[in-house]
């Protein structure tokens, strides 16, 4: 059977390099981690809903293959399954089962209408210090945007709380891994995305943040060896 493909999605402000070690972590899956509209080398496109989709669909080969994406990733990811749910064979959410809707969702909607009043590059500046500070205190100035990424966040995440809600999972019949940090607010939802796809893989890293791919690589890594296991496993195109 053809080597299974891994392709990794990264989070708002991120750019495809944010998933750099994985290559290394997982040897024998052939691992693809495109930039999204608005992020990285792409940094002069406007973020749109269907770019970030078309994104998604450019990146997939033929054979078996399974998507996943942290953060804003997460939420796109499980977006196409829902649109094209026999293209997959596995899906893989990281720090993506908040609910985007009620108080939470407010929050992060009044964040990103600070940026633009704020300037992206002064909001980079300071929320990279803390994302440092988040990751251990690992240089993650080869995965972060300096400014460009935040410029992008309004409309990705008006997408995200447009678009998106644990009801995506609804009738999907592939193996889906829901993988959150327990320290990362993000997993506060995973109750309702796994009553939504009941078959899903619920994993809880300990003392792990929103930043679990940068700072627990190891087991980020064994958690997505053992969705591509399950894929292969049930793999029938």
């Amino acid at each position: 059977m053809t080597a299974p493909t891994l392709v990794l999605l990264h989070g708002t402000r991120m750019r495809g390099s944010f998933w750099r070690d994985y290559p290394a972590l997982l040897p024998g899956v052939r691992v693809v981690a495109p930039d999204l509209p608005g992020h990285g080398d792409r940094a002069g496109e406007d973020f749109t809903w269907e770019g970030a989709l078309a994104t998604v669909e450019a990146a997939l080969p033929d054979g078996p293959v399974v998507l996943a994406g942290h953060s804003l990733g997460g939420y796109v990811a499980m977006a196409y399954a829902a649109a094209h749910p026999h293209r997959l064979d596995g899906l893989g959410l990281i720090g993506a089962t908040g609910v985007p809707t009620g108080a939470g969702a407010a929050v992060y909607r009044g964040f990103a209408r600070l940026v633009p009043r704020l300037g992206e590059e002064r909001v980079a500046r300071r929320v990279n210090a803390l994302m440092r500070r988040l990751a251990g205190g690992r240089d993650v100035s080869h995965v972060t945007d300096e400014g460009a990424g935040y410029a992008a966040m309004p409309a990705a995440w008006a997408a995200v709380m447009s678009e998106c809600g644990p009801g995506l999972l609804g009738g999907l019949d592939i193996p889906v891994l829901l993988l959150n940090g327990g320290l990362d607010q993000m997993r506060l939802g995973v109750r309702a995305y796994a009553a939504a796809c009941p078959g899903a893989r619920v994993v809880t890293v300990p003392r792990a943040t929103h930043f679990l791919p940068l700072t627990h690589p190891e087991a980020c890594a064994r958690e997505l060896r053992r969705l591509l296991d399950r894929a292969l496993q049930t793999y029938r195109r």
